[in-house]
């Protein structure tokens, strides 16, 4: 089965039994103020939007991709646009904590469009929740309440400029709180190595004819090719090809889980001309073809 992709911030609120949206494009909601679903919901979801929660007392486990994300102590996630979410076990209360959801089409415009995009913690690598200390939740508590109200008052000309800056403010705290809690993953102190992903990011939104090259991916960031090898080696223990193939997987994995396109599609969409060679480098990276990836979410 498919997962169930929420298109709009509406579809959202309607799924959640809640009125209708102050904004479009962007909602901030506290759980206490949600009942349970009256009807089954969906096992898997998939949001159009960026969906970023702060949760206590949570029942159930969550499957990222396919991997599970440990919730067990951790109280924060972050879900990024077309990104598979299944939540295994009967939810039988409310749990605490509020939750963003934001549209990638309010951002346009602001430096938060491509800074979003650098966060790690949106990623399927991802597969910790994040923990915060007594005096750090109740900052982001903070933080979210602020969005909340500010969204939900009047909208004058300055709105959105300040909600993006209450966005960017929560995620520059959640990174300083990540990196603290991975402080052993080198990646996230490294610019090169957030500039690349920022790179292949941009290649594959883009949908620029071809799989990445190095030498594409090298002169982008104004490097060497040797050098950016040397460079990721260093402080990832991976070469400029194994992060482009990681991105590729990545990518393919969206549209195998959010599409109804064929594997040759799919292969042909993300830059092989074969799709054969698709296969065998699905197949080396994660012990599954892309078909049977597909399948293991029915």
């Amino acid at each position: 089965m498919k997962p169930f992709i929420v298109r709009s911030i509406s579809a959202y609120h309607t799924m959640t039994q809640q009125g209708k949206p102050t904004h479009p494009l962007v909602s901030v909601f506290n759980f206490k103020d949600m009942a349970l679903p009256q009807k089954e919901m969906p096992a898997s979801i998939a949001y159009d939007f960026y969906s970023i929660n702060l949760k206590k007392n949570f029942e159930g486990k969550i499957r990222y991709g396919q991997q599970y994300y440990d919730f067990d102590e951790g109280v924060m996630s972050f879900y990024a646009p077309k990104q598979v979410i299944t939540i295994e076990g009967e939810i039988t209360k409310i749990p605490e904590g509020y939750t963003l959801i934001v549209h990638p089409d309010f951002l346009q415009g602001h430096p938060l469009a491509s800074k979003i995009l650098e966060y790690g913690f949106f990623s399927y690598a991802a597969n910790e929740a994040l923990h915060l200390s007594e005096r750090e939740e109740e900052m982001i508590e903070g933080i979210f309440e602020s969005l909340r109200q500010e969204i939900n008052s009047l909208t004058d000309a300055h709105t959105q400029d300040v909600v993006l800056s209450h966005i960017d403010l929560l995620l520059s705290y959640c990174n300083r709180f990540y990196n603290r809690q991975f402080i052993t993953r080198k990646t996230a102190n490294n610019n090169l190595v957030i500039q690349m992903e920022t790179v292949l990011n941009r290649y594959f939104q883009n949908n620029i004819a071809g799989l990445p090259t190095v030498q594409y991916i090298a002169q982008q960031l104004n490097v060497s090719a040797s050098y950016l090898g040397d460079m990721l080696r260093y402080h990832t223990g991976m070469n400029t090809q194994q992060h482009i193939h990681n991105k590729v997987i990545e990518k393919a994995k969206e549209l195998l889980t959010t599409t109804d396109m064929t594997v040759a599609e799919i292969a042909y969409q993300i830059g092989f001309e074969h799709p054969q060679s698709f296969n065998k480098l699905f197949k080396s990276k994660t012990s599954q073809s892309p078909l049977e990836y597909r399948q293991s979410f029915n």
